[in-house]
């Protein structure tokens, strides 16, 4: 977390990914086991939660100082992701579902280059095309494709979140005085708990499949050691080392490399859960690593230096990368 530079920065984008892409294989076990997914995802952020409480009490000078960050991240960044998400999973395929989440990054560039008005890298724009290609194979979309009008309109929904998600994580990364970002995680998963005990209902879980055991492959393990698989490693350490990544690279560089989570899950499934990979989606896991590759090739130019690579989003013409990161 001490260490600077790009280099650190697409480490921690890597660590991140793979971190969040390991939350599947452990908590569809405990689904199966006869977990509710919605009772799943509050397990995930109260224990989050329950764990970074001492350091939001450290921090807690953030509710004055940063209310509307505090609020945003939670309710958006960690409760709305998730709640859009399953709901949009209960009236379209899941494939089709997770490829709408994951258009997060594109739609990210869409926000920095006409709402923030900056400037986005080729190579940024460029990376994320190729990822969402990637991915659709990963998901292989065309497999049983039937689209609910609104099941969309909710995975776009969760798509809008995502991509809030590295706006968040970037907000004050410039300053002297920005947040630290333990604080802000810490707070966001506060939030989000209670956003997620309102859609959840906890009261109605099924609290004795904790005690017992799930099925991972051809084994078994307790169904406590994987729920603290998701707490600690799928969320406290993935959105640590994830806002840390959009610091030390930008959110339109860290977004495209967040994709790899849906390979990184697609791999795990089959190494763990015996679940079978497709050629399609191989040749899909390989396009999400090449998008990644692209998007993180591009660099910010020094001031006073044209950088052909760089679109100015007012006329469309190159122009020299002014607040590019």
């Amino acid at each position: 977390m001490q260490a600077s530079g790009r280099n650190a920065g697409l480490g921690l984008a890597l660590v991140s990914a793979c971190a969040f892409g390991g939350s599947g294989v452990a908590a569809k076990p405990l689904i199966e086991a006869g977990l509710d997914p919605l009772h799943m995802v509050w397990l995930r952020v109260a224990g989050a939660a329950l764990v970074l409480s001492p350091l939001a009490w450290r921090h807690r000078d953030l509710v004055l100082r940063k209310p509307a960050l505090l609020a945003g991240f939670g309710l958006v960044a960690v409760a709305g992701v998730q709640a859009f998400y399953f709901a949009s999973l209960s009236r379209i395929p899941v494939g089709v579902a997770l490829l709408l989440e994951y258009l997060g990054p594109a739609l990210l560039l869409g926000w920095i280059r006409f709402v923030q008005r900056k400037p986005v890298t080729r190579a940024a724009a460029a990376g994320a095309a190729v990822a969402v290609l990637g991915l659709a194979c990963v998901v292989q979309i065309w497999a049983g494709l039937s689209l609910d009008p609104l099941g969309v309109l909710l995975g776009l929904a969760a798509a809008c979140c995502q991509a809030f998600y590295f706006v968040f994580a970037d907000q004050g990364a410039d300053g002297d005085g920005a947040p630290d970002p333990i604080g802000v995680i810490a707070y966001g998963m506060l939030v989000g708990t209670l956003v997620m005990t309102v859609i959840a209902r906890p009261w109605e879980m099924d609290w004795g499949v904790l005690a017992g055991q799930a099925a991972v492959g051809d084994t078994t393990m307790p169904a406590a050691a994987l729920l603290a698989w998701v707490v600690l490693i799928a969320t406290v350490f993935a959105y640590l080392t994830g806002v840390v990544s959009v610091r030390k690279l930008s959110p339109q560089v860290a977004g495209v490399v967040a994709c790899l989570e849906a390979v990184v899950a697609t791999v795990l499934a089959w190494v763990l859960l015996g679940e079978h990979l497709a050629t399609w989606q191989i040749v899909g896991g390989a396009l999400v690593l090449g998008g990644a590759f692209i998007a993180q090739s591009s660099r910010a130019t020094p001031p006073g230096a044209a950088d052909p690579a760089v679109l100015d989003p007012k006329d469309g013409k190159d122009r020299e990368p002014t607040g590019a990161r």
